[in-house]
C-alpha cells in the first residue's frame, strides 16, 4: 500500500518545523505552519494578516512561548488535537481583545458609501473569508482576505475590521 500523500489543502505538520530557531529569525509568515495559523485567525476573527500576526505574538507573550509554537498549536487544534490549557487561554483572550473595540477607537466617516458599494464590499469580504477558511495556507486566499479586510476599514473610517463590519451592517440596516 502506498503511503498517504499530502494535498495542498492539508495543514502543514508542525513537527516538520525546525525546533532550533536562529536568533535572527525570518519574518513570522515565512513558515508554512505560521502562514496556515495566520490564515485561520484571519478567517475566524476576522482580521487582516497584520492583526493575525499580532494576535499570534500577543498569545505567545501571554503563554511565554514563541509565536511559532502558538501557530503550531493553532494548526494542531484544527486537526482536533487539544492544546495545553495555558495556550488555549492565551489564544482565547487575545482573540477576544482583537474582536472588541478599543475605547475611543470608533470614528465614523462624514460621507458613507452607497448601499450597493457597501453590499459589494461585505459580499467580497465574506467570500474571501469563506475561501480562507477552506484553505488557510493558500497565499492567494491570504492576500485576497487581507485586501478585502482593508477595504471596509477605509470605506467606513474604522480602525479595525470588526468595527468596520458592524458599521457596514448598521449602515445597510439604516438604509433599508
Amino acid at each position: 500500500m502506498d503511503p498517504p500523500v499530502a494535498s495542498p489543502a492539508d495543514p502543514p505538520v508542525p513537527s516538520a518545523q525546525n525546533s532550533a530557531t536562529p536568533v535572527a529569525r525570518p519574518p513570522l509568515v515565512a513558515k508554512p505552519v505560521t502562514a496556515w495559523a495566520i490564515g485561520m485567525l484571519m478567517a475566524k476573527v476576522p482580521c487582516s494578516a497584520r492583526e493575525a500576526t499580532q494576535i499570534l505574538q500577543a498569545a505567545a507573550d501571554m503563554a511565554h512561548l514563541s509565536a511559532a509554537e502558538i501557530a503550531a498549536a493553532v494548526v494542531s487544534g484544527a486537526r482536533g488535537e487539544a492544546a495545553p490549557a495555558h495556550v488555549e487561554r492565551a489564544l482565547r483572550r487575545t482573540v477576544l481583545v482583537a474582536r472588541s473595540a478599543s475605547p475611543g477607537a470608533a470614528r465614523g466617516t462624514g460621507l458613507l458609501p452607497s448601499l450597493t458599494r457597501t453590499e459589494e464590499v461585505l459580499s467580497r469580504l465574506h467570500g474571501c473569508r469563506a475561501r480562507l477558511a477552506q484553505a488557510p495556507g493558500d497565499p492567494g486566499a491570504l492576500r485576497a482576505m487581507d485586501d478585502a479586510a482593508y477595504t471596509p476599514c477605509v470605506l467606513l473610517g474604522q480602525p479595525r475590521l470588526r468595527l468596520a463590519i458592524s458599521a457596514a451592517e448598521q449602515h445597510l440596516s439604516d438604509l433599508r
